[in-house]
């Protein structure tokens, strides 16, 4: 399936349509967008689209194919046409974009710890972990647990309790 972001006026993604490969298809059995393209202004009569690929993040497809336009398409990202990547918004006002993969980073990296055993003879349980802004750090509950609320340590990776 070939997925199209249609974008407005401003290059913002406001819908995106998924077609059948053979859509895209030529005479000689080629794929190329400017077929996708085609058809999709005569159906909906607008003009601005660009293909996404369902596979790419970051930069990276994925199954092992060629990246395509840096990262799938979603409402409310935008089409930068000088790295031709689609972009999501920014997150937060501290995050900044990683020019290479068109993704936001925070000003700390995400932690690598997001789970936990309460009973070893148990599965893992999972942080919830989100940004505060505001203090400019990781933050993470534990959701089964009264008060467990924890918070990042970078300089020991390791979350330390809030609530203690």
């Amino acid at each position: 399936m070939a997925h199209f972001a249609k974008l407005d006026d401003n290059n913002i993604v406001i819908d995106v349509h998924v077609l059948d490969n053979s859509v895209l298809m030529d005479s000689e059995g080629v794929e190329t967008e400017s077929r996708g393209i085609n058809y999709l202004n005569k159906i909906h009569k607008h003009s601005n689209w660009k293909q996404t690929s369902y596979n790419t993040f970051r930069g990276v497809h994925k199954l092992g194919g060629t990246p395509f336009r840096k990262n799938y398409a979603g409402i409310g990202y935008t089409y930068d046409a000088v790295k031709d990547a689609f972009i999501s918004p920014q997150p937060y006002p501290s995050w900044t974009l990683d020019e290479t993969s068109a993704t936001w980073d925070a000003p700390i990296t995400r932690p690598s710890v997001t789970t936990y055993f309460r009973d070893p003879s148990k599965p893992a349980l999972n942080y919830f972990v989100d940004w505060d802004e505001d203090n400019q750090r990781w933050i993470a509950l534990d959701g089964e647990e009264p008060n467990g609320e924890f918070v990042w340590n970078v300089e020991t990776d390791s979350w330390d309790s809030i609530n203690t």
